[in-house]
């Protein structure tokens, strides 16, 4: 735990948005958490983020749109759990622009949440109400600014109701264990960081996992909110960072 903490401050502190530092977490830790026979441990990590719909880059917000499938656009409050960093096996898997389905997931009520189970379980394990989530009021934001949160952590993936993607996703990849971890910002939104490992993590492993919590949280928190996606338009603030814009991953 003190070896990856200090991989994801090196890796992620000087980051210019929260958009880079959360790619280079994903990153980080797809490196880092080995098999003991020295291979990586994990298939996939992403960093997610709940954000307003209205305050979206205009290519996410037509991802989120299209999810619901209406005429009529959402409404600017709407949060979307959004899609900041990812890392793993595929090609596609990253660049948040490459995710098919996964780039911003509409949450327009805590009905619609609890269809998608692995989000639901996220934040009830988070022991956070789906209510707060989707419709935060003042004192929910202040409530939330210090609140603890546990452990998202699913030791089977392997039939698990709450990981649906089964046979293209928990078999093809050999998926054993998935554990999220996260916390909130000042402006109430929250954010998880989701490892899926090949390798089977025991509950008490998993709850190691929130000191890195609070890692991310402390990186996570010098952004504002015109601070959070990459420059508009699409450019790739991994260029920057491979001619010398910041510390990446390979340099670790």
């Amino acid at each position: 735990m003190l070896r990856c903490s200090r991989a994801v401050h090196q890796a992620a502190s000087n980051a210019p948005t929260l958009e880079a530092s959360a790619r280079r977490i994903c990153r980080v830790l797809y490196d880092v958490l080995e098999t003991p026979d020295g291979d990586r441990a994990c298939a996939l990590v992403r960093c997610y983020k709940t954000h307003s719909y209205g305050d979206l880059p205009p290519d996410v917000q037509r991802v989120a749109w299209r999810m619901l499938d209406d005429v009529t656009p959402p409404p600017s409050r709407m949060k979307c759990l959004t899609l900041l960093g990812t890392a793993g096996d595929e090609p596609a898997w990253n660049a948040r622009r490459s995710s098919r389905g996964h780039q911003a997931i509409p949450l327009p009520s805590s009905q619609i949440v609890e269809r998608a189970p692995m989000i639901a379980g996220l934040i009830k394990e988070f022991g956070v109400d789906l209510n707060d989530v989707v419709n935060p009021t003042p004192d929910v934001v202040r409530d939330l600014a210090g609140k603890t949160y546990g452990v998202f952590h699913v030791e089977d993936a392997r039939g698990s109701p709450t990981i649906p993607v089964q046979d293209e996703f928990v078999a093809k990849y050999g998926i054993r264990s998935v554990v999220g971890f996260g916390g909130s910002l000042a402006s109430g939104d929250l954010f998880a960081v989701i490892f899926f490992a090949r390798v089977p993590v025991s509950a008490s492993s998993a709850d190691r996992f929130r000191a890195i919590a609070l890692d991310v949280k402390t990186l996570f928190f010098l952004y504002n909110d015109t601070q959070v996606f990459d420059a508009e338009g699409g450019i790739d603030l991994r260029r920057a960072e491979e001619r010398g814009g910041g510390e990446t991953t390979a340099q670790l």
